[in-house]
């Protein structure tokens, strides 16, 4: 009896602990706030049009083509820019709002302004 209780105390402190999950850098799927989330930045065109993205805690720009498209895609540094190229260049600005829906996959994804790949289950 008292290895039994002792099994189902241990089991009930670890409880706690199970109830944060760490998404970061696996490409899990998060719910964020309903947003709308906005960026801005230059685009050289590269990957066509893009529907909408946000840029990432790790200095990134992550994009998808459609409004049904359930993942971010990670564009490269040479192709998204926060600030204007200097010099002659094919970049033009872009601008707009991004709205994540449900069970949306969004590496490296800060919330909008805290947290950071971490939720609560």
């Amino acid at each position: 009896m008292k290895k039994t209780l002792s099994l189902l105390l241990l089991g009930l402190g670890a409880l706690p602990l199970a109830g944060c999950a760490d998404d970061y850098a696996y490409g899990g799927r998060m719910a964020y706030g309903p947003g709308p989330y906005a960026y801005n930045g230059w685009y050289d065109g590269y990957y066509g049009t893009i529907y909408d993205g946000y840029w990432g805690n790790d200095g990134y720009f992550y994009y998808r083509r459609g409004m049904g498209d359930r993942v971010y895609i990670r564009g490269d540094r040479g192709h998204f820019m926060r600030e204007a190229p200097r010099g002659p260049h094919n970049y033009q600005p872009f601008h707009g709002s991004m709205t994540p829906g449900p069970r949306t996959s969004m590496p490296h994804f800060n919330g909008g302004g805290g947290g950071g790949g971490h939720r609560h289950r």
